[in-house]
C-alpha cells in the first residue's frame, strides 16, 4: 500500500486509490450510497458522525467520511496524512 490519508477518527484510505471525493446532499449522490449499501462495497468511516463526504475509490468501493470534502483533499494534497510502506 501506498500513502494512506486520515479520513477522519482514526480511519485510513490509500490517497492513489481516490477517484473523486463528493458531498452526499444530492439525489444522485444518496442513489449511490444507498446502492453501495445494499451490494456491500460502501465502507462507513464516519463512527456514527453525519456524512459530510463519499470517497469514491478504485473497485467500485465508495468510503463515507464524516470531514469535510476540502478537508480530505488538502490532507491528500499536503501528504498531512500518514506517509509510509506498509509490509503484508
Amino acid at each position: 500500500m501506498g500513502n494512506i490519508v486520515n479520513v477522519g477518527y482514526g480511519n485510513m484510505v490509500n490517497a492513489e486509490k481516490v477517484i473523486a471525493i463528493i458531498k452526499p446532499e444530492a439525489a444522485p449522490v444518496k442513489r449511490m450510497i444507498q446502492h453501495a449499501k445494499d451490494i456491500g462495497s460502501a465502507v462507513d468511516a464516519t463512527c456514527g458522525r453525519k456524512t459530510k463526504s463519499v470517497i469514491v475509490v478504485e473497485d467500485d468501493m465508495i468510503v463515507l467520511s464524516a470531514l469535510l470534502p476540502d478537508t480530505i483533499a488538502q490532507r491528500i494534497n499536503n501528504n498531512s496524512g500518514i506517509r509510509g510502506e506498509f509490509n503484508e
